[in-house]
């Protein structure tokens, strides 16, 4: 997700916290993330209205002492997100929230939640000894409705890490259907300039304080999508902070500084190329400038370049209507697209690119939503506003670093055996990258059964951003 500079707008009004201190924490820990809810079709507009809002589109390695974290995520239904587990207060409170790089603040539903369904998990101020709230309140408006609550202080745990003065915000009101079920909010995991509550993000802190062995943390994202079921949680890889995990990619991981002149706010990288169908693009740097985002699922770029991609699939159309920006080709295609950031050219399974069939064409031909969509032209440069989005239909194909110094993001390939497979999950083996805590990945659920790439239902959850965080409000 990304800031309220971007894809949501947030009010705030003035508030001042203490900066919250950080306390040590053991050793290596390793806690699940969930992935969740799916989306029809229909679903698609609002979704994709939701991002553009998100990032205000058509508007305008010194190694430190310190600990790191492997933190297991869970996969809930079909990779339409990836959550991990928190706790706040004293005696800790403990919720699933969505795991967000385009954004920086963390907040949580609470008990005074006016919409929130008994499926969720609230936070309870009155049971915490160390709760502090401010006067000042916080709209954080999406695409199709907002979440409103008050801004406070509490010890925050995650991965093993305690801050104790730690702000975020208390929500008290959300829209219907803001987040999914299970899901208690969201931890940003962005720059403090992009923070709506305008305070350091909780990774942020623990860096700042020297508390992380090293000033990154890694993610590696399972895939679920192929599955013939809907799988409401599973495995859903594995988040360090402070580190990496070796067991989970080979070779080098290849960082890539963040381009001259942006100031550290989003993830941000330069795409230089994108081939599709084995026709290479050239991404001129004025429309190039990326935000690697955990919290969105598919992959959004500007006009003209959508429309080169797509054109380079045989039989592809540019759907109309409350479809604008997306687009369907045949299903029978394999549609095969690889990207580079300056460096090496990264492959993405045909699997991310297929959300699911949509409808068949004048011909009767079977056509499928495609997982790169349109983000508009209008995206402002040179300010800080990305072009493109790059989100979960990349990041599940490469073992990702986030690199606080100097500021960069780095990719690496997966181990062997982590690659998709075409039958359904990617194959990892839960055990091997459970943590040192003895926290174990969830069992895999299935429910109601779906065929592969028939419903859009379980795959489109990849196309929103952070479908459950920011949610797109469906």
């Amino acid at each position: 997700m990304i800031p309220f500079a971007v894809l949501f707008v947030l009010s705030v009004f003035p508030f001042v916290l203490a900066a919250p201190q950080p306390q040590p924490s053991p050793d290596t820990i390793h806690v699940p993330l969930l992935r969740r809810n799916p989306h029809n079709v229909e679903d698609l507009p609002k979704a994709l209205a939701a991002l553009k809002g998100k990032y205000g589109i058509g508007s305008t390695t010194k190694k430190r002492a310190g600990n790191s974290a492997s933190i297991p995520i869970t996969d809930e239904q079909n990779d339409s997100s990836y959550s991990g587990e928190i706790t706040i207060g004293t005696p800790p409170q403990t919720f699933q929230v969505i795991l967000d790089t385009g954004s920086a603040d963390l907040w949580v539903v609470t008990t005074s939640c006016t919409a929130c369904t008994s499926d969720m998990t609230t936070f309870d101020p009155s049971k915490s000894s160390t709760y502090k709230v401010s006067n000042s309140q916080l709209t954080i408006t999406y695409g199709s409705g907002s979440v409103k609550g008050t801004a406070a202080q509490d010890s925050v745990g995650f991965g093993g890490f305690s801050v104790p003065g730690q702000v975020f915000m208390s929500a008290t009101t959300v829209v219907d259907n803001l987040l999914a079920p299970g899901v208690s909010g969201i931890i940003g995991l962005g720059f403090q300039p992009i923070s709506s509550l305008q305070t350091s993000p909780f990774w942020e802190t623990l860096y700042n304080s020297n508390m992380l062995a090293e000033p990154l943390f890694g993610f590696y994202l399972e895939r679920w999508v192929t599955s013939s079921t809907v799988i409401t949680d599973a495995p859903g890889g594995s988040l360090t902070l402070g580190g990496t995990n070796t067991s989970l990619y080979t070779g080098n991981i290849e960082y890539i500084d963040m381009p001259s002149g942006s100031t550290p706010s989003y993830w941000f990288q330069q795409v230089s190329t994108i081939t599709v169908q084995g026709k290479t693009l050239q991404i001129s740097s004025s429309q190039g400038l990326a935000a690697i985002d955990t919290g969105t699922t598919l992959i959004g770029a500007p006009t003209s370049i959508v429309s080169e991609i797509w054109a380079a699939v045989s039989g592809a159309e540019a759907l109309s209507g409350q479809y604008a920006g997306m687009y369907a080709f045949p299903c029978t295609t394999s549609v095969t697209v690889s990207i580079s950031f300056g460096g090496t050219d990264w492959p993405m399974s045909s699997d991310d690119m297929n959300l699911g069939e949509f409808g068949t064409n004048s011909a009767g031909t079977p056509m499928c939503v495609g997982g790169i969509f349109d983000i508009g032209s209008t995206v402002g440069t040179g300010s800080g506003v990305p072009s493109w989005v790059v989100g979960d239909t990349f990041l599940k194909n490469v073992y990702t670093v986030f690199r606080a110094n100097p500021a960069s993001v780095g990719f690496a390939a997966l181990a062997s055996g982590l690659d998709t497979s075409p039958s359904g999950s990617s194959g990892a083996n839960p055990a091997s990258i459970t943590g040192t805590n003895g926290l174990p990945f969830p069992t895999p659920t299935t429910s109601s059964a779906l065929s592969s790439h028939k419903r859009l239902s379980a795959s489109l959850a990849a196309f929103v951003t952070l479908l459950v965080g920011y949610v797109l409000v469906l």
